[in-house]
């Protein structure tokens, strides 16, 4: 075989295998679910910010704006969300039931000992609705860590592991400040997808009959 075929050859394979991995890759860590939901969740998600806020296929503007938004507390929560998400996220919250979901029962999240000094327990509080909290140390999001070449993402996400209790506004705020090339990869687009449009899909569901 002629040298200059053979050389094109190679080149053509591969382009085709990084093409393939990053296919693989910027998926990966939504396989961590067996169900599918969270797959699905994500592409009603992004359905959801593109119909409304109407950028065309500007993913950063339209991402961006959205983050925006959440941490001035201005964003319009009776029009973003479609009955799909709305329905999604009550979804997470049955199925919040062990150490790997993606939200957790803040009992099971911190010291166990810490949390019921500060929580005593009363016969009230027993048949309230238990407050969950995003799993930062669970599969998924360690995954989406562990994927990310943003040294400002995985620094928040260490910090989040240590102390969940930081309001989802600035979380909003922290991550609308990671460069450009950064800020559109998969990872961090799953991270503002669950940790902070569903968390707070999963607090409002209930106004929505």
């Amino acid at each position: 075989m002629p040298l200059k075929i053979r050389s094109r050859i190679i080149i053509i394979f591969l382009i085709i295998s990084v093409q393939t991995a990053y296919a693989q890759s910027s998926h990966y860590c939504q396989s961590v679910d067996e169900t599918g939901i969270i797959k699905k969740a994500f592409a009603s998600f992004e359905n959801d910010l593109f119909s409304y806020y109407k950028f065309g296929n500007d993913s950063i503007k339209t991402y961006r704006t959205f983050l925006a938004e959440v941490a001035s507390l201005s964003i319009d929560l009776r029009k973003l969300p479609s009955d799909n998400s709305i329905q999604l996220a009550r979804e997470f919250k049955k199925i919040a039931s062990n150490k790997n979901s993606l939200w957790i029962k803040l009992s099971e999240y911190e010291n166990h000992e810490a949390y019921k000094k500060s929580h005593p327990s009363t016969s009230n509080q027993e048949n309230e609705e238990e407050i969950l909290i995003f799993n930062y140390r669970g599969g998924f999001i360690q995954c989406l860590k562990n994927s990310s070449d943003s040294d400002d993402f995985v620094d928040l996400i260490n910090s989040l592991e240590q102390d969940g209790n930081i309001s989802t506004s600035l979380i909003a705020q922290k991550i609308y400040y990671i460069p450009n090339k950064k800020f559109s990869s998969i990872e961090i687009k799953n991270f503002i997808a669950f940790d902070i449009y569903y968390s707070i899909l999963m607090v409002i569901e209930k106004a929505f009959g």
